[in-house]
């Protein structure tokens, strides 16, 4: 059993999991949290509004935590809500602190004062990216074999009114081929719909891990999308994490074999 995300006005604003575990998959969880401190009053959006997906991605963190235990592989969880600040887009996009979040408005993001935003960029967004950059390239300088970074997230079945039907996606930015193997490991499970890309694709624009801490390193990066109504309970979780377990495993060791590096 892991221990639970800190809570309170001081929690960190990326916490580390198994930072020594021995996997050449690298996992982060972006909204792993709905956690909001209590001076924001919710930023006027009722409370119901916090436990769905437009405040964080529901399931997403009890996935990661069980891959991460799965597999022996190091994670970095966000710790606050993607309202306050999104941790996975860039700095000054529309969609960092938004206004408008799916339908719903975000009262408290309204011509937010600049010391507020930077406050949030450099007190949330930028310790978090910077602790998986350093760990990325610590691991990089000490030669350690194949690196692989995996991004863990959930989606909502219904979009602004129209329905998604897949139940996971694998999204990619340069790592084409990683995306499309770990989608054709899962897809092998009849009735499991499993497409790359979707249910949106990665850009520069409206993503940070894949591009920034994959891509540019020349790291094979994959996005995982399951679909929330999916993560629903403990035994949900489980099996997903034992299928995306097996694809990442057998994928890991196919790279290693090709690399001439060992298990």
């Amino acid at each position: 059993m892991t221990a639970p995300l800190m809570t309170g006005p001081g929690r960190p604003p990326v916490v580390v999991r198994n930072e020594t575990g021995r996997s050449p998959v690298v996992l982060t969880c972006e909204h792993a949290s709905n956690f909001m401190p209590a001076r924001y009053a919710r930023l006027g959006v009722p409370p119901s509004e916090l436990e769905r997906h437009i405040a964080w991605d529901v399931g997403a963190a009890a996935l990661a935590e069980a891959l991460s235990h799965a597999l022996d592989a190091p994670l970095f969880l966000g710790t606050h809500s993607r309202l306050l600040i999104d941790l996975n887009r860039p700095a000054g996009v529309a969609s960092s602190i938004p206004i408008l979040s799916e339908a719903t408005e975000i009262p408290g993001n309204r011509d937010l004062d600049p010391d507020e935003r930077r406050w949030r960029e450099e007190a949330l967004l930028a310790p978090y990216h910077a602790r998986v950059a350093g760990f990325l390239d610590r691991r990089m300088a000490a030669s350690l074999g194949p690196t692989l970074l995996v991004a863990i997230h959930s989606f909502t079945p219904v979009y602004l009114g129209e329905r998604r039907p897949w139940h996971a996606g694998i999204l990619s930015g340069n790592a084409a081929a990683f995306g499309a193997a770990i989608a054709e490991a899962l897809a092998r499970e009849p009735g499991l719909a499993v497409g790359t890309n979707v249910p949106y694709r990665i850009t520069r624009e409206g993503d940070y891990t894949i591009p920034v801490h994959g891509d540019d390193r020349g790291i094979p990066a994959i996005l995982v999308e399951i679909r929330n109504d999916l993560l629903g309970d403990a035994d949900a979780v489980t099996r997903w994490c034992e299928r995306l377990a097996t694809a990442l495993q057998e994928y890991a060791r196919s790279t290693l074999r090709a690399t001439g590096g060992t298990e």
